[in-house]
């Protein structure tokens, strides 16, 4: 597919932006659920909420919507108006974001529909539908909350973040589309390993929103034993291969653990396969990836035995887009093949 050098590079440039602002609203995201911030804007508010409250007055009526719901009532029913300004002030930068790249996308994509046609532009639509869809997600997370529970569904909430992984992914495949060409001297890696190993990353952040959704991080704060064991002496192994299983703190912990080790392995069966076969083209990516792989197992460890503590927590998810990232390269130097 040919593209004009200079729209080509204007094209580079906005998906570029495209991907610091999907990543940083990721990285807010985590910290909005990491400061229990996720349900202090209690309506959807779609355009009435692109600016803050200015005045005591605005402030006191969003104050009075939070009353309403079961957080408050149940457990923040201390909370003082400056203590909800510190909440709302992380929910409101998170639909903020979400805003400037809904907007910051469609705007240039109707510029480069009308360039280069439907045709050359229909994987940009379908990132915008995506990302549209997201807000929606987004929406339908926070409702989970609003009645009878005093946080969000595990399950939405890992719904939403695999949402923004995948929008990232997307995203930087386009990114490499234009910036990498084709290479017939690469070899390439057998087995379908990339595939498989990106795979396992996406499970990982599946389970690790579950993980962070039910707070199971602050539990069995020890490494490598959970507690005094290898399985949670608080449940019955045969509870591991029931759907239940998907939200009970202990057993989420537990797979997380142990997908990462499985992610290890994959890993250190992929070094070897570059090794053995000679494949030099990958050596500096598998060393980085390796290389990011650790640091995320590193972070993880500390994070489950600092009890969750907030700045680790947030530099886990951080590095998480750093193995997202790369794992994307990979596996796309990996097709680049002809």
């Amino acid at each position: 597919m040919y593209i004009n050098k200079s729209i080509e590079n204007l094209l580079s440039f906005w998906l570029i932006i495209m991907f610091v602002l999907v990543s940083s609203i990721i990285v807010v995201g985590g910290l909005t659920r990491l400061t229990d911030s996720g349900l202090s804007i209690t309506e959807w508010e779609l355009f009435k909420g692109f600016l803050p409250p200015f005045s005591n007055t605005e402030w006191v009526a969003y104050f009075n919507l939070y009353k309403e719901i079961p957080e408050y009532k149940l457990q923040n029913f201390n909370m003082s108006l400056d203590e909800f300004k510190v909440i709302f002030w992380w929910e409101w930068a998170h639909r903020f974001l979400g805003r400037v790249i809904g907007l910051f996308f469609l705007i240039p994509l109707i510029y480069f529909v009308f360039k280069l046609g439907f045709k050359k532009t229909k994987a940009y639509i379908f990132i915008f539908l995506l990302i549209c869809v997201q807000g929606f997600i987004g929406w339908y997370m926070v409702m989970s909350g609003l009645v009878n529970k005093i946080d969000v569904s595990h399950f939405r909430l890992s719904l939403h973040l695999t949402t923004a992984f995948i929008i990232l992914t997307l995203i930087l495949w386009q990114i490499f589309n234009l910036k990498i060409k084709s290479n017939s001297n690469y070899g390439y890696i057998k087995f379908k390993l990339p595939e498989i190993f990106i795979i396992l990353i996406f499970l990982q952040i599946i389970v690790g929103a579950f993980v962070s959704g039910m707070d199971a991080g602050k539990i069995y704060n020890s490494w490598p034993l959970m507690g005094s064991t290898f399985f949670p002496n608080d449940n019955n192994f045969y509870n591991l291969f029931m759907i239940s299983a998907f939200s009970e703190p202990s057993l989420v912990q537990f797979m997380h653990r142990n997908l990462a080790y499985i992610i290890l392995s994959v890993y250190l069966i992929t070094l070897y396969l570059v090794i053995s076969n000679k494949l030099i083209m990958f050596n500096k990516t598998i060393i980085v990836l390796g290389l990011i792989l650790l640091l995320q197992i590193v972070l993880g460890i500390l994070t489950v035995t600092s009890g969750a503590q907030m700045f680790i927590a947030s530099m886990h998810q951080i590095s998480s887009i750093l193995l997202v990232s790369f794992s994307v390269y990979f596996l796309f130097i990996n097709t680049k093949k002809n």
